[in-house]
């Protein structure tokens, strides 16, 4: 498995702990840390195993953050 592999399952796993941790702001903050920590690193999982496995990923990133992609679509509808 790559080293970027391994850092994306790391960002799942920290996800999920976190998620369990209790917050006060509804975890928009641990939301926006997540996505400027996995944005870099999706870029990183498709340049070393290309745009399939990227893909992947960016669905597994987008299950785990899902009220962000929702309130998003939300947004773009809007405008």
């Amino acid at each position: 498995m790559s080293l970027s592999l391994i850092l994306a399952c790391l960002w799942g796993l920290a996800a999920n702990v976190l998620a369990m941790l209790p917050s006060s702001d509804n975890y928009w903050r641990r939301a926006y840390g997540l996505i400027a920590v996995g944005i870099p690193l999706l870029g990183f999982v498709t340049y070393q195993n290309g745009p399939v496995v990227g893909f992947l990923v960016l669905a597994a990133g987008m299950s785990v953050l899902r009220w962000p992609v929702i309130y998003l679509m939300r947004w773009l509808r809007g405008a």
